[in-house]
């Protein structure tokens, strides 16, 4: 068990929602700043996002902010290497990416690279489970929970799969949508794919790996929603928002209080 699954489950096993954030990283030149404000307002994990060209499966706030980190000259060996300057960091970070960054370098190459930068976890969402066996064991290898996602679509037979695989937490995501769009989905329909995906893991040995809800999840409210059905909210989109908007890092660090405390009052 790596360090993401370890704060997760600890997370569950005490009855405490857990949140995650996000970063693009090298979205601005006090970005690691950010996410130290990030933790520090309450995030048990944060995801650290690798700048990519053609983000698919990302909205218009994540590209944008891809853009501002690829404007400046970002790249992977830039981020891992002011992550290590910055470090060590108290909760698990984890690399979010497309296919093409980590098949460049050679899958053993950038989780090995990843894991010497601090980073403890992996998610790569355009790459299909049913590809994903030397992607998973490259990140086994290296120490890294691996994180693989459902989606709406899923047939309930993949689910099972993919919630005996993934490494960390399953990730749901709870909308056939881009980051940071909802799409007119209806919660109750939202929900159900995380009830879904908890039953898909309540059959693995210990009741499984926590299950979390991420997409469209950009308000305090949303994500109080949210952690009635699951384990925990990833938020991201809602985050970059405001950093291109210009907030400074303890406008940031506000914004993740504020979900802390709806997460938390959520159970109590």
């Amino acid at each position: 068990m790596a360090a993401v699954e370890a704060a997760l489950g600890a997370a569950r096993a005490a009855g405490r929602p857990s949140l995650v954030g996000y970063v693009t990283g090298g979205i601005r030149a006090d970005w690691t700043e950010l996410l130290a404000a990030i933790i520090d307002a309450g995030a048990d994990a944060v995801e650290i996002g690798l700048p990519f060209s053609d983000p698919m499966l990302d909205g218009p706030v994540i590209q944008r902010a891809s853009e501002a980190a690829l404007a400046r000259g970002t790249t992977p060996d830039r981020i891992l290497a002011e992550l290590r300057a910055a470090g060590p960091w108290p909760v698990p970070l984890i690399a979010m990416s497309y296919a093409n960054l980590a098949f460049r370098p050679g899958l053993p190459a950038y989780c090995a690279g990843l894991a010497a930068a601090g980073i403890s976890g992996t998610i790569i969402p355009d790459l299909p489970a049913v590809e994903a066996g030397g992607y998973l064991a490259a990140a086994g290898q290296a120490g890294l929970d691996a994180t693989l996602m459902v989606t709406p679509a899923t047939p309930a037979a993949q689910r099972r799969v993919i919630a005996a695989q993934t490494r960390g937490f399953l990730y749901v995501m709870s909308v056939m949508a881009t980051t940071g769009t909802t799409a007119g989905q209806q919660d109750a329909s939202r929900w159900a794919v995380a009830a879904g995906a908890r039953a898909a893991q309540s059959r693995e040995d210990g009741g499984g790996r926590p299950v979390l809800i991420g997409f469209g999840i950009g308000t305090p409210a949303r994500a109080a929603a949210a952690v009635r059905h699951a384990d925990g909210v990833i938020v991201a989109s809602a985050l970059m928002r405001r950093v291109l908007d210009g907030a400074d890092v303890a406008g940031v660090g506000q914004a993740v209080s504020e979900l802390r405390a709806a997460v938390d009052g959520a159970r109590a």
